[in-house]
């Protein structure tokens, strides 16, 4: 007997954690015969669930998300299965936040200002093997990739400047000098070509390493 379209179906786990953005891709993607919601997750921890209780062909999961945020999410997800095709659709650009979500298993990134076409050919492109970047992240990753990331020491300094911290409250709570903190500051200040402390804040918000 010939499989029914139902059968050949590519099935979907669906992870956002607002209950309207779930309804409105189910019916946009339902709508085409070949793609059907296998499972829904409302955070971080039940996508994990749900992927190894289910095994869909594909993931469509969000980074905010309440309990395991969209990223331990997706690198769970891909230690269960290495071979998931895992799409992040997200509000959130920036080539730093891009980057990880990739590193941790991701294959494929959009935003969510992506056309209803845009996504159904992104799930369709990944239950095959294929890739799909958004072309602004793309861009980003592009611009980006030859300028050097910055530490985690770094960007412990940049959240407390984005606190309005000083230099010697940095200091004091990251024990170590002065000298330190102000070297680490220069370092920021090149690396992501930033005239002052405020603006290294915003190109880094930008770019995601504050997220």
């Amino acid at each position: 007997m010939a499989a029914s379209a139902q059968d050949n179906a590519i099935r979907l786990l669906l992870a956002d954690d607002h209950p309207m953005m779930r309804d409105g891709l189910k019916f946009t993607l339902e709508r085409n015969p070949d793609i059907t919601i296998l499972c829904e997750a409302a955070d971080g921890v039940e996508a994990v669930e749900k992927f190894a209780q289910y095994r869909p062909n594909v993931v469509l999961i969000d980074l905010q998300m309440p309990r395991m945020k969209g990223l331990e999410a997706i690198s769970q997800i891909h230690k269960i299965d290495p071979q998931a095709a895992i799409i992040v659709l997200t509000t959130f650009h920036g080539d730093f936040r891009a980057a990880r979500a990739l590193a941790a298993g991701a294959t494929s990134y959009l935003l969510k200002s992506a056309s209803t076409a845009e996504i159904v050919a992104a799930v369709r492109n990944a239950a095959v093997g294929e890739a799909t970047i958004s072309p602004e992240v793309a861009d980003e990753l592009s611009r980006f990739s030859v300028m050097q990331p910055l530490t985690e020491r770094e960007i412990a300094v940049l959240r407390l400047i984005a606190q309005g911290k000083q230099n010697h409250v940095i200091s004091r709570v990251l024990s170590i000098s002065e000298e330190a903190v102000k070297s680490r500051i220069k370092n920021i200040l090149q690396k992501l070509d930033a005239r002052d402390r405020t603006q290294a804040v915003t190109v880094a918000t930008e770019r995601g390493f504050l997220s």
